[in-house]
């Protein structure tokens, strides 16, 4: 199908593009930005009026749930919600049941992927067999069955010597080792921030110091190996300065953060709103500012929304009980804007957090606009509000901090691939 966009804003964070202009549209691909080719005849025209046309996201966290989870989600319902927040491209964790740690599990997950025609999935393969921490995967099978980068999840690596092994490997081959900083022992029984909020409502804590330590371990061992390390989800004032030293000493470390930690802090827990119990936890108000700051400065690279759709009745327990996570994919956009406008700074700074960077840091061809490169696009309402409501969510999960609220920014079309995936 020919494909025409019209008089929208296209932002292109990549190659700097930030003008009302046409996109051109065939056979999947982008064939020109601006003026239409010679003979284009477009199938089908979108009047992008008063939209921005941008690259489709890239999420480097969403639990799809598949296989072993589908009472909490299903791929199926995941992947409508990715392309409804104008996510292309997401980056699924090992963490299902069983783990990703066959290479048919990645095929199968892959596959399954693939037949729903929506975004595009890359499998994070699992670090050690079985997420134990113990025995280290076959990564080179694992690589060739499609996974992009190797992690434990929310599972810690409690051996070092078992840390080292894996960096070592992983160096060897080149591939990215992703890792969560949080000492299992220092973090054990913890559900919230260590400050005045948890001794108030007498919750069990967890300390910065549960994710510096595991900073400077992940640190030392990519130091010593060489490896390149993904921080996944930094969530303190502290450890972001650990991890700017890191940079400055030209260690190959990216970070990222998670999208409701740009906004949230312990405070938000108000009187056991189980919606706020989140891995990490969500942290003082100098720790989000601090976030915040390390995003403008490039220390943190990217935003994702650490997607994780949990049931109901999990969710209704007390605080402490309650499953951690919240859902994302449907709200990374609008909370991205909302960064953005808060810290009045341009949108084209703003979408390069949630395209460009993590399209580099997953080393995938996406997260730009260019002729040639595959039409994977997110055509959004900047100035339209919704309201976060259950029945406006298309993911399974509807647990977020931010139910009731009004949020600025609304996905209108999702392309993948040339294929209008998602219409709102």
């Amino acid at each position: 199908m020919k494909l025409s966009i019209n008089n929208g804003r296209v932002i292109d964070p990549k190659s700097g593009i930030d003008a009302i202009m046409d996109v051109c549209v065939a056979a999947g691909k982008i064939v020109a930005i601006g003026a239409a080719p010679n003979g284009f005849q477009a199938n089908r025209e979108i009047n992008a009026n008063g939209l921005v046309v941008c690259p489709g996201l890239v999420d480097l966290s969403a639990r799809l749930r598949e296989p072993g989870f589908e009472y909490k989600a299903t791929l199926e319902s995941e992947m409508e919600a990715a392309v409804a927040g104008g996510i292309t491209s997401l980056a699924c964790s090992p963490d299902t049941d069983p783990p990703l740690d066959e290479p048919g599990l990645v095929e199968m997950l892959k596959h399954r992927a693939r037949s729903l025609n929506q975004a595009h999935v890359y499998p994070i393969g699992a670090l050690t067999q079985g997420l134990k921490g113990e025995r280290l995967t076959e990564m080179a099978e694992l690589r060739d069955a499609g996974c992009v980068a190797f992690g434990q999840s929310e599972i810690p690596l409690t051996s070092i010597r078992v840390m080292m092994h894996a960096m070592q490997y992983a160096s060897t081959f080149g591939f990215g080792v992703w890792l969560r900083p949080q000492d299992a022992s220092l973090a054990n029984g913890g559900v919230a921030h260590d400050g005045e909020v948890a001794t108030r409502l007498g919750l069990p804590a967890i300390s910065v110091c549960a994710e510096t330590v595991a900073l400077s371990n992940i640190i030392l061992m990519a130091r010593e190996t060489g490896a390149r390390v993904h921080l996944c989800r930094i969530s303190s004032a502290e450890g972001v300065a650990m991890v700017r030293a890191a940079r400055q000493q030209g260690l190959p470390i990216t970070c990222d953060v998670a999208v409701n930690h740009m906004h949230l802090t312990e405070m938000d827990i108000g009187f056991f709103d189980s919606n706020c119990h989140l891995i990490p936890p969500l942290r003082g108000l100098s720790d989000r500012n601090a976030l915040r700051t390390a995003l403008l400065d490039g220390t943190i690279d990217a935003i994702c929304s650490d997607h994780t759709p949990v049931d109901e009745d999990a969710k209704l327990l007390p605080f402490g009980e309650a499953e951690a996570g919240a859902t994302g994919l449907e709200l990374l956009l609008p909370l991205t804007l909302k960064w953005a406008a808060e810290m009045k700074i341009p949108l084209t700074t703003a979408l390069a957090k949630v395209t460009a960077e993590p399209a580099r840091i997953l080393g995938v061809d996406a997260g730009y606009l260019s002729p040639g490169a595959a039409a994977d696009l997110c055509i959004f309402d900047p100035d339209q509000y919704w309201k976060v409501e259950a029945a406006a969510l298309k993911s399974q999960g509807k647990n977020t901090p931010f139910l009731g609220m009004e949020l600025q920014g609304r996905v209108k079309y999702t392309l993948v691939n040339g294929h209008i995936v998602h219409q709102g």
